[in-house]
């Protein structure tokens, strides 16, 4: 049995030639009236009408990233994805399925990384239907509400084909992020040994994001183009502890930075003395003055000066 997408190839010819041809039914029907005749009137009452049904049922205009499945009682004859104005066989059933790209927005869900700590994670994804037959016949849409008989249009039709790819890309898509998620850290103080983490994707979790969920979705013959993590944040109840912790990781990498500058300076300065013989300074006095200026260039807050008005030694 065929269980992936083929060209249609039965008969397709141009819906003008279809038009033509129902034209052409309709006056012979006015003709056959004007006639007057019992038998006339019966034909064009009766066989005609129905001829001219049919015929209009297999008038189709398929337009750019649109595609039909044509279904023959219940057997898959193939897929027509040419652009334009056709007329087919009336008993086919025609599909009308969307190639075009879509957008999802995946909501933030509370997933836990993979230390353990939970976090809000969310996603945008750009998908599209590759395999129209996987697409039309390997979904079940029995789900979606159901389309009352009066809105039975093609319009509602695909509507509600592309209510149950959409339902199926969420779910998926929810699944395929909580995996991901549990693979990598929030962020690299959790864990030193991992350099990729959620927050500092580099382009592998998203690459690792779009593998999973083509292999989730080729099942329905869907193709992700781009998947990213567009929302990311520790959850509620841990929130105020990790962006304490933050701040302190903040805090002491910028002391660190100030005391690496400090010291460099008062080394400058010690050098400076010394090569241009400006004052001899004994031990003593350079740990004072070395302890001196580390408290100014350390400080929080503008060191107050007191003025020497002295010798160097009182």
């Amino acid at each position: 049995m065929k269980t992936t997408e083929k060209e249609f190839s039965g008969v397709k010819l141009s819906g003008f030639s279809g038009l033509f041809i129902l034209f052409l039914l309709a006056g012979l029907t006015a003709c056959l009236i004007a006639l007057g005749q019992s038998w006339s009137i019966a034909i064009a009452g009766t066989l005609f009408p129905v001829m001219i049904v049919l015929m209009a049922r297999g008038l189709m205009i398929i337009e750019p990233n649109d595609a039909r499945v044509m279904v023959f009682f219940g057997k898959y004859k193939g897929t027509v994805t040419s652009n334009g104005f056709f007329w087919v066989n009336p008993f086919y059933v025609k599909k009308k399925i969307t190639l075009r790209a879509r957008n999802l927005d995946v909501p933030p869900i509370k997933v836990n990384d993979k230390v353990g700590n939970p976090v809000m994670i969310g996603a945008v994804m750009v998908w599209k239907v590759r395999d129209t037959y996987k697409a039309i016949f390997d979904i079940d849409s029995s789900s979606i509400e159901k389309t009352p008989s009066h809105a039975n249009t093609p319009f509602s039709q695909l509507s509600k084909l592309m209510q149950s790819f959409e339902s199926f890309v969420k779910i998926q898509s929810d699944a395929a992020l909580r995996k991901i998620a549990g693979m990598y850290a929030y962020d690299s103080n959790e864990s030193m040994a991992d350099k990729v983490t959620l927050r500092s994707d580099d382009g592998e979790v998203a690459q690792k994001l779009e593998e999973e969920l083509n292999s989730r979705l080729a099942i329905a013959g869907i193709e992700v183009i781009e998947a990213r993590i567009n929302y990311l944040a520790y959850a509620s109840e841990i929130a105020g502890v990790m962006l304490r912790r933050q701040q302190a990781d903040a805090i002491i990498a910028a002391r660190e930075k100030i005391v690496e500058g400090a010291v460099s300076m008062v080394q400058l300065a010690l050098d400076k003395l010394a090569k241009e013989e400006i004052v001899n300074l004994d031990e003593d006095k350079k740990a004072a003055m070395v302890s001196n200026l580390l408290v100014v260039l350390c400080a929080d807050e503008a060191a107050q000066p007191v003025l020497n008005t002295g010798t160097l030694h009182h």
